[in-house]
């Protein structure tokens, strides 16, 4: 009889999270993170690098919608300070934002010229992961690539895919939905994808709560209700114990 076989996971370092995924992400999973505007995503997706930076896994984030210095100035205000990452080789950040204009913009090692060149956004983000042997990937936002044309979003998505995972990285994508989209951010991107992770924001009772929800994950068992999480300074929270639930209309947690 052959031994059964065991999945390698990745430790997301969000406190309840892992709880949720039976232990993790599937190593080499490529992540769909989903959402609309103050959900949460961006400081998801930080908090996911710097973990495995202190877990020793490296990492590199793909800034399409922030300057560098403001990812940086942001993530420190959460404790997650990437530089000493960075000066080590462990760490890099794609600016794929400036296109390279503006004084700090010059000082940055990988940068994208044109966005709007998705084959030259993929070579800087290999040379990148190559670079500094990342084992995580966060790209923030991919919905930035395709927003004016969501008819190629699953075939750009397909494309990353194939770096991402070719190169053994463990990655999300950030995805921007509408505040009463349901969706994951374009047609037929659920498909292209290992799994999706969903945040939302609904109002109990007069009071906005996030809440988050595992809409699939290949390669393990999870949960599949809906979690409350807080945005605390040190970052993300997911309560496993509590439950959203959604009955006619009304919102209540239990």
């Amino acid at each position: 009889m052959t031994a059964a076989f065991r999945i390698e996971r990745v430790r997301s370092g969000i406190p309840g999270l892992d709880e949720l995924l039976n232990g993790g992400i599937p190593r080499r999973n490529i992540v769909l993170l989903s959402g609309g505007p103050g959900t949460g995503k961006t400081i998801f997706g930080q908090q996911y690098l710097y973990s495995g930076l202190k877990m020793g896994e490296h990492g590199v984030l793909v800034a399409l919608e922030e300057h560098p210095v403001q990812v940086r100035r942001n993530m420190a205000a959460f404790g997650w300070d990437v530089r000493p990452y960075e000066e080590a080789g462990e760490f890099a950040i794609v600016d794929a934002f400036t296109g390279g204009y503006g004084e700090s913009a010059k000082r940055e090692r990988y940068v994208v010229r044109s966005i709007d060149d998705v084959a030259e956004l993929l070579e800087v983000i290999k040379e990148a992961i190559r670079d500094v042997g990342a084992q995580r990937v966060v790209i923030d936002s991919v919905s930035t690539l395709y927003l004016a044309k969501p008819a190629v979003a699953r075939s750009i998505l397909m494309n990353l895919k194939r770096v991402l995972a070719g190169l053994g990285t463990t990655a999300l994508l950030v995805s921007q939905v509408s505040v009463t989209e349901r969706g994951f951010g374009g047609p037929g991107v659920e498909h292209a994808v290992d799994g999706i992770i969903r945040l939302d924001m609904d109002e109990v009772e007069g009071e906005l709560v996030r809440s988050l929800i595992v809409w699939k994950m290949r390669g393990t068992r999870h949960d599949m209700r809906r979690h409350p999480f807080e945005i605390t300074d040190r970052g993300i929270v997911v309560y496993p114990d509590k439950v959203l639930r959604i009955r006619r209309g009304q919102v209540s947690l239990e």
